[in-house]
């Protein structure tokens, strides 16, 4: 990504200012300083040359500053009774949707590679210090030296926007993956629910991982090996079926309380860098390490972070089994599963690896200057502007419509159904992409067309990403938006179409460098769900 840097005028003429007036005043001290004060022949002031040229250098400076106000109050303006004369033109045209996208992107969207490498590696050392903490640290497990127990594997896998490039605004917040490592003698059979015609849509993209013996212990008896691995699965595991399955609740809850005595571990260590907090976390959310700068903490880009640590088993071939989202109706979802299934045992599948392995094919493929992670991120920026004035209800529904997850599985099916990144891809054409996009979510929310994995789904690029579990490769494809009624999809792709259309009134309201932080709330009361619009 190419850095730019543009002028901030408000910095450079203050400056530039009291640089003309340091340079005067020294000039005078110098030349006053040579030797015996000179009497002047007609008895002024030597001083006055001095304040005059500094009264001057501050009057030019405040005829700069309100140059538009002057223009405004004593150049004549054009009649608005009628419109404009044909003889008048307007002096200034309206910039163009490009331009207002360039400008908004350079000051609202596009995060300063600097900072975000620094941010990036301060997160690594602090997450660094805490997994090896975790794994140094004897789990306190069920059975003598806790060789049945859970525990971290010692490593941890970066994922999402902030290591993919599309990251807006600021590098305040990222997601790190914490593999755990399973005892020797406890190995998983995982199974998809997709071919469950009972189940809730929102659930069926989920999987249940029950316990078996590993092939080495595969000769031994069943009831040595059950007798065996018993404290593991009264520790981590529910009946389902009739079998003892791994549950994600169970796991993290354990996953929570080896942090924080990890992070005890490692807390004073610490404290001369920074200062680091964990929040528990829920059905939302998992455990987040917030690292707050300390004062005596002069390194460069040093920045208040919020780490979200995930807990994570190994599938096999770099894909992961993470606690699921909850569905977007918790009600009536979770408590009434058909089959005997228990909502404790549902997890959630995590390709990161392999989607990180798919951007970066596609960036090899992609001419220099290709504007598809640029277009990605307005897109977001785009989502944002549309969320302003919704309560938070409508809001929050809006977000997990639009996530970042959705947004990036879109922008992949359009590149991967184009094939050619060398086409209409270029920054001449961001509009144009960003509005194709729009028109494919609109499609996507109206059931027009289906949106599945970009690795997963059919049509997916599974081999370019490499080598993937045979449970994922013969899951049944399910769309990224099933979850949701149709209702809430045909209300979110109106108020989509209406952000578009209202989108060059939006950026010349919101796209002053600084309007995320003195922007005005809304003067009406806040929308009571999504307004209605025309498709």
């Amino acid at each position: 990504m190419s850095v730019h840097y543009t002028l901030n005028p408000r910095v450079f003429w203050p400056l530039v200012t009291g640089l003309c007036i340091t340079i005067v005043c020294l000039y005078h001290v110098l030349r006053g300083g040579g030797g015996a004060p000179v009497e002047p022949h007609d008895g002024t002031d030597c001083g006055f040359p001095l304040l005059k040229a500094a009264v001057l250098l501050l009057l030019s400076y405040v005829l700069f500053r309100c140059r538009h106000s002057v223009r405004q109050r004593f150049l004549p303006q054009p009649s608005r009774l009628g419109g404009h004369p044909a003889t008048a033109p307007r002096p200034y045209g309206e910039p163009s949707l490009s331009i207002l996208l360039e400008s908004y992107y350079e000051h609202e969207v596009r995060l300063s590679p600097h900072v975000l490498g620094h941010s990036k590696a301060h997160v690594s050392r602090i997450v660094g210090e805490l997994v090896r903490a975790g794994r140094a640290r004897a789990s306190p497990g069920p059975a003598l030296g806790g060789t049945l127990a859970l525990g971290f594997r010692g490593d941890f896998i970066q994922v999402g926007s902030a290591y993919e490039q599309h990251k807006i605004r600021r590098p305040d917040g990222f997601d790190v993956l914490v593999p755990l490592r399973l005892p020797p003698l406890v190995a998983l059979e995982p199974r998809g629910l997709g071919a469950e015609p009972a189940l809730a849509p929102a659930l069926r993209s989920c999987f249940v991982c029950a316990l078996k013996a590993p092939p080495m212990s595969s000769g031994g008896s069943s009831g040595n090996w059950l007798r065996d691995c018993k404290p593991f699965a009264d520790g981590f595991c529910v009946d389902v079926r009739g079998r003892r399955h791994l549950s994600s609740t169970l796991v993290l809850r354990w996953f929570q309380s080896h942090l924080q005595r990890s992070l005890a571990t490692v807390r004073y260590s610490l404290e001369e860098r920074c200062r680091v907090s964990l929040t528990p976390g829920g059905l939302e959310q998992p455990p987040t390490l917030h690292i707050l700068p300390c004062r005596t903490d002069y390194g460069c880009c040093r920045l208040s972070m919020a780490v979200r640590l995930i807990p994570a088993v190994h599938l096999g071939d770099g894909a992961f089994l993470v606690a699921p989202p909850p569905p977007p109706s918790i009600a009536g979802s979770l408590s009434e599963l058909p089959g005997g299934l228990r909502p404790e045992a549902l997890w959630g599948v995590n390709t990161a690896r392999q989607e990180q392995k798919l951007l970066s094919w596609l960036q090899e493929r992609a001419p220099p200057g290709a504007c598809y992670l640029k277009c990605l991120q307005l897109l977001k920026a785009l989502r944002d502007l549309g969320a302003r004035g919704l309560d938070s209800v409508a809001a929050n529904q809006w977000a997990r419509l639009l996530s970042s997850y959705v947004l990036k599985s879109a922008l992949l099916a359009v590149l991967l159904r184009e094939g050619d990144l060398a086409q209409d891809w270029d920054e001449a054409h961001v509009s144009e992409r960003l509005e194709e996009m729009v028109q494919f979510l609109r499609d996507c929310l109206l059931r027009r067309r289906e949106l599945y994995h970009c690795v997963l789904g059919p049509g997916g690029a599974v081999a370019e990403v490499g080598p993937m579990p045979k449970v994922l490769r013969e899951a049944v494809p399910i769309d990224l938006l099933v979850a949701f009624d149709q209702r809430a999809r045909e209300l979110a792709a109106a108020r989509l179409l209406s952000t578009w259309r209202r989108l060059p009134q939006l950026l010349r309201a919101y796209g002053g460098p600084r309007y995320l932080a003195r922007c005005p709330p809304p003067r009406s009361p806040r929308t009571q769900g999504f307004p209605e619009y025309d498709l």
